[in-house]
């Protein structure tokens, strides 16, 4: 995207989402809003903050345009990976690793890991997946989730799987999925919901008919599950899912964002 323009994009969405905070209230930016000669990163770290904790409500079409062009032109320009483009793995061709950003992932579903509350993550400019999603895909995510929530009526429980749009996101759907919060002492009940996570979200994907699904390392972050004993039962379950569901054509991508990550699960699929 032309930087001249990406910087006017992403001046009109501060203004405008500053504007609209004036009249609700709430969380305002603690060192008010950039001014014109703010580069583009300043600017662009006060959209992603006010967007972060932005309530789930409809906004102004007009604005929607305006956000929509900037986070598609963003992510062209970090560059869009199509699965069919990620070798697969030589022990199982229906298994892969990718490493990268999950937000740049054209799949049919990619996989975020959400908390009970199902509406993004609230905390300006985490770095958490549900944060980057969520922002990527735009303010429409969260409304939707709001309103999945509102209609269910209580906090996700653990382990099931809820299947949104993805908006600006070059994948088709994002599968929601809340992890066991092991805290670094993973129990035998933290083990079997975490296996049921990557069953729960491969049993929606089969549900509406998608064939590429990337997995984030679901529970190994602040949720604290250890990694290579996560990544163990993610591949057990996934393997043991496709061999149960010949007929669901699934090919599974396993994302990771930290170099660690990446080796434990290169070893696992050989």
């Amino acid at each position: 995207m032309d930087e001249k323009r990406k910087n006017e994009l992403v001046s009109r969405t501060v203004a405008w989402l500053v504007d609209e905070r004036r009249r609700t209230g709430g969380w305002m930016l603690p060192d008010g809003e950039p001014d014109a000669s703010a580069s583009f990163e300043e600017k662009w770290r006060a959209f992603r903050a006010l967007v972060n904790t932005r309530e789930p409500f409809p906004a102004d079409p007009a604005f929607l345009a305006v956000q929509d062009e900037l986070l598609r032109g963003m992510i062209a320009d970090a560059g869009i990976t199509p699965v069919d483009e990620i070798a697969p793995a030589s022990a199982d061709h229906r298994l892969s690793v990718w490493q990268g950003d999950i937000t740049t992932l054209a799949a049919d579903a990619i996989v975020n890991a959400a908390n009970s509350g199902m509406t993004g993550c609230w905390q300006p400019l985490h770095s958490c997946i549900d944060n980057a999603i969520h922002t990527f895909a735009g303010v429409q995510l969260r409304l939707e989730c709001a309103r999945l929530m509102e209609a269910q009526g209580h906090p996700e429980p653990t382990a099931q799987a809820k299947v949104t749009g993805a908006y600006n996101l070059p994948a088709r759907r994002v599968i929601h999925t809340v992890g066991p919060i092991a805290a670094g002492r993973p129990t035998g009940q933290h083990r079997r919901e975490l296996a049921q996570c990557y069953r729960s979200c491969l049993d929606a994907a089969a549900a509406e008919g998608l064939h590429t699904v990337a997995f984030c390392c679901i529970s190994t972050g602040v949720f604290g599950f250890p990694q290579h004993e996560a990544a163990q039962i993610a591949v057990k379950t996934v393997r043991a899912w496709l061999d149960a569901h010949p007929g669901a054509d699934m090919r599974v991508v396993f994302n990771t964002f930290l170099d660690a990550d990446r080796a434990i699960y290169q070893q696992l699929l050989g």
